[in-house]
C-alpha cells in the first residue's frame, strides 16, 4: 500500500532525512519509531504531501505523491502532532468544513459526518465548540478530520502525546478499531504504544533508516526496549567513529 524509496529532504546545507526506504502493506499498523528530532515528523510531512522531498520516491496503492497528489490525497487522513482545529466552529460545524474541503458530496457529507462522529466517540459533544474541548476530546475531533472522507491509508504523528492515562488508553483503543482494512503509520517515541498496536517497526536515527522488520521478529530474543537502545546506540556510535563493542558495553 506504502512504498517509500530513497527518500530525502535538505534545508540547505543541512540534510534532515536520506536515503529513507520502507514499505506498508494493506492493513498494517506500522510503528515509525525514533528518539525526538530523528526525522518523522519531516517524513510524515512528505509522505502525506504536506511538503516535498529534496530527492526519493513515496507510492500510495500506486500512485506517486509527487505526479499523481491529488489521487494520493484523496487515500490518506492525517493527523498531525498539532490537529489543524478551528477552535471557534462547533464540532458538526468544523467537521463538516473538513468535508466540503475534501470534496464530499453534499448529499453525502452528513453521513459521513455522522460516521466519524460516533467512530471517534464524538456524539456527546457534536454542538460544542472545538476550543472548550478538553484535550482528549481535541484529539477525537483531530482523528475524525483525518477520517471525514473514509481514507485506506492513516497517517498518526504523536497522536497521544500530551494525554492523561485514561485519554491514552482510549486513543489507542481507536487506533486500533481504525486498523484491519486501512494501512496505519503510526509516528511515535513511546515504546509502549508501538508494542500494544504495531505488527511491523521502523526504527529511524539522525535523519536514516537503522532497522525495518515485523515486531515479532525484533522481540524474539530482547525487550522493545532493548531493541531500540541498541539500534540507536550502535548507529551513533557509527555516525561518531566509536566501535560498536564500546558503544554497547
Amino acid at each position: 500500500m506504502i512504498e517509500v524509496r530513497n527518500l530525502t529532504k535538505r534545508y540547505g546545507d543541512l540534510v534532515a532525512i536520506r536515503d529513507i526506504s520502507f514499505t506498508a502493506a494493506t492493513g498494517q499498523i506500522l510503528g515509525f519509531l525514533g528518539p525526538n528530532g530523528a526525522g518523522k515528523t519531516t517524513t510524515m510531512r512528505i509522505i502525506t504531501g504536506f511538503m516535498p522531498a529534496s530527492s526519493g520516491t513515496v507510492k500510495v496503492a500506486g500512485y506517486d505523491i509527487f505526479d499523481d497528489s491529488y489521487e494520493v490525497r484523496k487515500r490518506i487522513g492525517y493527523l498531525p502532532e498539532n490537529p489543524p482545529l478551528y477552535g471557534d466552529m462547533t464540532v458538526v460545524s468544523y467537521l463538516r468544513f473538513v468535508g466540503r474541503i475534501r470534496g464530499i458530496a453534499k448529499a453525502e457529507l452528513g453521513d459521513s459526518v455522522d460516521r466519524v462522529l460516533h467512530k471517534c466517540g464524538l456524539t456527546g459533544v457534536t454542538g460544542r465548540v472545538v476550543g472548550h474541548l478538553s484535550k482528549g476530546f481535541r484529539q477525537r475531533v483531530g482523528l475524525a478530520q483525518a477520517l471525514i472522507h473514509n481514507p485506506s491509508v492513516l497517517v498518526l504523528d504523536e497522536p497521544t502525546i500530551g494525554l492523561d492515562p485514561r485519554q491514552i488508553i482510549d486513543i489507542r483503543t481507536l487506533i486500533k478499531e481504525l486498523a484491519g482494512e486501512r494501512t496505519v503509520i503510526l509516528s511515535t517515541h513511546i515504546l509502549p504504544e508501538v508494542s500494544q498496536l504495531c505488527e511491523k517497526l521502523v526504527i529511524i536515527n539522525e535523519g536514516h533508516i537503522v532497522v525495518e522488520d515485523t515486531l515479532e521478529n525484533l522481540t524474539r530474543e530482547m525487550s522493545l526496549e532493548q531493541v531500540f537502545l541498541t539500534y540507536i546506540t550502535r548507529d551513533t556510535a557509527t555516525l561518531r567513529g566509536t566501535p560498536a563493542e564500546e558503544a554497547t558495553a
